[in-house]
């Protein structure tokens, strides 16, 4: 039985690639914690996780004072076990963003490491239900683009086989959403999918308003159009509308998605592989939302999720927002445009650690052993 002997931290910040805005709040940067796991017979894996410009330090702190010396020792193929006795370790602050995001980098490396030895893609450890993926992008749809932009490349990406875009909405008059909406619906036409996301910025009333305006444009769904933790309000903003109502890039834990299914608050999960813990409890939630013959449509983090969504039956979409180009050595693979899981054992990122050494935060660098 292999051990686990040493633990490596690290963080790199990555700019964005192109400047993103949404109704409450502006992409800064992309704290990156790394996490590589190693065993006594030399076998390793590497996870990670993200921040969007601020809590990095946090994680960091977290990862290093309390969850990576409880892995020393440990059997890593208890994946499972692993994740739970981590959980419980840090009751006290979960369930929230800073312990998910933790959890999930030492999660993710640990399902590297445990297909690696395997010598299996996670795709197919993980389910094998699908070998590739339709794709719809976000780095077209941010809020500060004119009606004009919006077009120009919905219409580029269209051509380069992408079957959709999103728009960001929440701009101070609905009619102002509605323009920009109408533009692109007239350059793209009826069978090119578009979705909105207003990044939890409405009050129940003023989502219900909006929504009703939105139904013109046959959207594929509505995300994020109120807080998270409102699940009431998601109910009545459901029953009130013909979008689909898609939540969960700000949900941390599968119970919560069982709240919002029982109780028919949504009809899209959006859960995000970093912000709910790493991919134990994600297979968890993309298999509950299958039970209520709901699909799941991750947010984010395309590089890890086309492999996570290649293993469930239930994932349609793929959201294109590239982030890891320069630490990595190749790049997600896209052919007409349909995004395809890699077939090298492991998570199927290519990690540049020469990249990752220049880049990295010595302030945050640790090892565990």
């Amino acid at each position: 039985m292999a051990k686990i002997t040493r633990v490596d931290l690290a963080m790199v910040d990555l700019p964005p690639k192109v400047v993103r805005t949404d109704a409450i709040q502006s992409f800064v940067t992309q704290e990156t914690p790394l996490v590589t796991v190693t065993t006594d017979e030399g076998a390793s894996g590497t996870g990670y996780s993200y921040t969007i410009g601020t809590g990095g330090s946090s994680v960091m702190a977290l990862l290093r004072d309390h969850l990576a010396p409880r892995l020393i020792g440990r059997d890593p193929e208890m994946v499972e076990q692993i994740w739970k006795d981590l959980f419980f370790h840090t009751h006290a602050t979960a369930v929230g963003a800073i312990t998910s995001l933790a959890l999930a980098a030492i999660d993710t490396a640990l399902w590297d490491l445990r297909c690696r030895v395997a010598g299996l893609p996670l795709h197919r450890m993980a389910g094998g239900a699908q070998d590739r993926l339709r794709l719809y992008t976000t780095e077209g749809g941010w809020l500060h683009l004119t009606p004009e932009a919006l077009v120009e490349d919905a219409l580029a990406v269209r051509e380069q086989g992408f079957r959709g875009c999103k728009i960001k909405v929440g701009r101070p008059n609905v009619a102002e959403d509605c323009a920009r909406l109408a533009a692109v619906r007239d350059a793209v036409g009826p069978s090119f999918q578009i979705m909105v996301d207003a990044n939890q910025a409405f009050t129940v009333p003023e989502a219900i308003r909006r929504a009703r305006h939105y139904e013109a444009f046959d959207l594929g769904w509505l995300e994020e159009p109120l807080p998270a933790e409102d699940i009431g309000g998601h109910v009545r903003l459901s029953r009130s509308t013909s979008l689909p109502i898609a939540v969960g890039e700000s949900i941390y834990h599968p119970s919560h998605f069982r709240e919002y299914l029982q109780r028919e608050a949504c009809s899209i999960v959006q859960a995000d592989v970093a912000r709910i813990g790493g991919i134990t409890p994600w297979l968890k939630t993309a298999h509950l939302a299958e039970t209520f013959n709901v699909p799941i449509c991750p947010h984010f983090l395309m590089e890890l999720h086309v492999a996570l969504c290649c293993a469930v039956p239930n994932a349609p979409w793929l959201e294109y927002i590239p982030q890891l180009d320069d630490i990595t050595t190749g790049g997600l693979r896209i052919e007409d445009g349909w995004a395809h899981p890699s077939e090298e054992p492991g998570l199927g990122i290519d990690w540049d650690w020469d990249a990752i050494a220049a880049m990295r935060r010595d302030d945050h660098s640790a090892v565990i052993q």
